[in-house]
């Protein structure tokens, strides 16, 4: 299928929740307000997002479950991104061509539109899902980006010289860093759409390793980046991308029988993990 078109279908519902739920830039603290929307809108392609409501629809649910998920889910990678790019931490000047939030705004504020952001999402998972479902993904979200999540693997990534770090250890911090908000995008999106647990549980797997292939698709695309904390310092770009599709043939083979509600969710991980986007 076309992942393209399923993208152009699904996004405007996706910004709209986004624009529904966060406040106007003339809203005081206005200052607040602007830097919480700066990343937010016009905004990247919307993956994380995606995954949710492919999700929902692979275990026979309508989109739409998902869309709290989504716009949380959405919610927290503008915040990491925030975060990440603080001069105490990556010291990014540019972000999606433009100033990033400290640039823009200061880092004080930029610390505090994060904040912001990721209290917002949390916000939206328990306003709008059923409560019992909803319960349980705010707290699949909290587990996937705290200290044994995005922030640990965060921790991680700011530590020593990649060159000197083993296989495992770097492919640890990418299921943490990076999988860990793709899995549990996919994990929620299919809990608001009423899956079991067998059902959750392979979507599960299929979400870090999805995840993981998708960070080292992104560390060969910025090969000439010798800070990043990648596969290439350790093992080279080509036995990476070969690494990248092992994985992504695995978690493929674990959609095997979901049927054809799934294909979006399987198109999605083939154009993420093969820079088709």
């Amino acid at each position: 299928m076309d992942a393209q078109a399923w993208l152009a279908e699904r996004t405007p519902a996706v910004n709209a929740a986004l624009e529904a739920w966060l406040p106007g830039a003339d809203v005081a603290p206005c200052a607040l307000h602007a830097a919480m929307r700066h990343l937010v809108f016009p905004g990247g392609k919307r993956l994380r997002p995606a995954l949710a409501l492919a999700a929902a629809e692979a275990v026979g649910g309508p989109a739409e479950a998902a869309l709290p998920m989504a716009t949380a889910v959405e919610l927290v990678h503008i915040y990491s991104l925030i975060h990440d790019d603080l001069p105490c931490m990556d010291d990014d000047e540019l972000r999606r061509g433009r100033p990033t939030v400290h640039v823009a705004f200061g880092e004080a504020t930029a610390v505090l539109a994060g904040d912001a952001l990721q209290s917002l999402a949390f916000e939206v998972l328990l306003s709008v899902a059923e409560p019992g479902p909803a319960a349980r993904a705010a707290r699949d979200l909290a587990e996937a980006i705290g200290a044994a999540g995005l922030v640990g693997g965060q921790a991680d990534d700011l530590g020593p010289d990649p060159a000197g770090l083993g296989v495992e250890h770097i492919l640890s911090i990418h299921a943490r860093k990076t999988a860990a908000l793709i899995r549990v995008a996919i994990l929620g999106g299919a809990r608001l759409a009423g899956a079991n647990d067998s059902r959750l549980a392979e979507l599960a797997a299929f979400g870090r390793e999805v995840g993981v292939a998708f960070q080292i698709a992104d560390d060969c695309l910025d090969a000439e980046d010798e800070d990043a904390c990648s596969l290439l310092a350790v093992e080279g770009i080509e036995a990476s991308r070969e690494r990248a599709e092992k994985l992504l043939d695995s978690a493929l083979a674990r959609l095997e029988g979901a049927g054809e509600g799934a294909e979006p969710l399987r198109a999605l991980a083939r154009f993420a993990v093969r820079r088709e986007l």
